[in-house]
C-alpha cells in the first residue's frame, strides 16, 4: 500500500487528495532526503503520492522543473540576512543556516548554483545577500567577490562533510586507530603523529566550519570595498 506524502490528506474512499505543485515537490524532497537525487524518479514520486506518474505532469513539466523547484524549496529554508544586522553578523547567520539546511538535505549542494531557471526563494536569497553587502559599502564587484568566496567555502565544506568518514569525535575514535594502523611503518610520520594527537584531543571536525568562516570574514573586513 502506498503511503501518501507528509501533509497530504486522503479523500473519502481512500483516494489521494488533489495534487498541486508543492505536494509533488515535497514528495520529491522526501525521496531525495531518503535516497539522494537518484531515488527521486517520476515513478517513485507517483508511488509515494498514490497516483500514476503521468498525472504528475499536470503540475511539473519535467525532471528539470522538479530540480528547479527543489532548489527553491531549499533556498526557502535558509534564513535571509537581517536588514538591521551588520554585514558580518548577517553573513555568519546565513552561512550557519545554509550549513544546517545542507546537513538536512545533503543532496542539495549539487543544485544550489546550478539552476538556469531560479525560483522566487532563490532570487530573494541572492538579492538579500547582495543587499546586505552593498549596504555595508561593498561595491558590486567586491560584493560579488565576497559572495562567491563565502559560497565556495560553505558548499565545499558541505561536500566534504557529506563523505568524510571522521566527521565527529565518535567517528574519529572509531575509525582513526584503524586508519592509522594501516599506514606502512614510519613512511608517513607526520600523518600518523597528527592523527594520534587529534584522537587524543577529541577533535571535532564540525568546529572547523566556524574557524574557517572567521578567517574569511576577517579577510573580507580588511579588504577595500570599492
Amino acid at each position: 500500500m502506498t503511503v501518501p506524502a507528509e501533509g497530504m490528506s486522503r479523500r473519502r474512499g481512500g483516494r489521494p487528495a488533489r495534487l498541486n505543485r508543492e505536494v509533488v515537490l515535497r514528495a520529491a524532497m522526501a525521496l531525495a532526503d531518503e535516497g539522494g537525487l537518484p531515488a527521486m524518479t517520476m515513478h517513485a514520486i507517483g508511488q509515494r503520492l498514490g497516483v500514476e506518474a503521468m498525472s504528475l505532469y499536470r503540475h511539473v513539466r519535467n525532471k528539470d522543473d522538479i530540480l528547479d523547484g527543489l532548489a527553491d524549496l531549499v533556498y526557502g529554508e535558509i534564513d535571509l540576512p537581517d536588514a538591521d544586522a551588520d554585514w558580518r553578523t548577517a553573513m555568519r547567520r546565513r552561512a550557519e543556516s545554509t550549513r544546517g539546511v545542507l546537513a538536512r538535505h545533503p543532496w542539495a549542494v549539487d543544485l544550489m548554483e546550478s539552476r538556469a531557471s531560479p525560483g522566487p526563494a532563490n532570487l530573494r536569497h541572492h538579492d538579500a545577500m547582495l543587499g546586505a553587502l552593498r549596504r555595508a559599502g561593498f561595491s558590486s564587484t567586491m560584493a560579488t567577490h565576497a559572495y562567491n568566496l563565502l559560497d565556495s567555502y560553505i558548499y565545499g565544506f558541505a561536500l566534504q562533510a557529506r563523505s568524510i568518514p571522521v566527521a565527529t569525535p565518535e567517528a574519529l575514535a572509531e575509525v582513526g586507530e584503524i586508519l592509522i594502523g594501516q599506514l606502512p611503518g614510519d613512511e608517513y610520520p607526520n600523518l600518523k603523529a597528527v592523527g594520534i594527537e587529534l584522537m587524543a584531543s577529541g577533535f571535532d571536525y564540525g568546529t572547523e566550519f566556524a574557524f574557517g568562516l572567521d578567517l574569511i570574514l576577517d579577510a573580507l573586513d580588511r579588504l577595500p570595498r570599492s
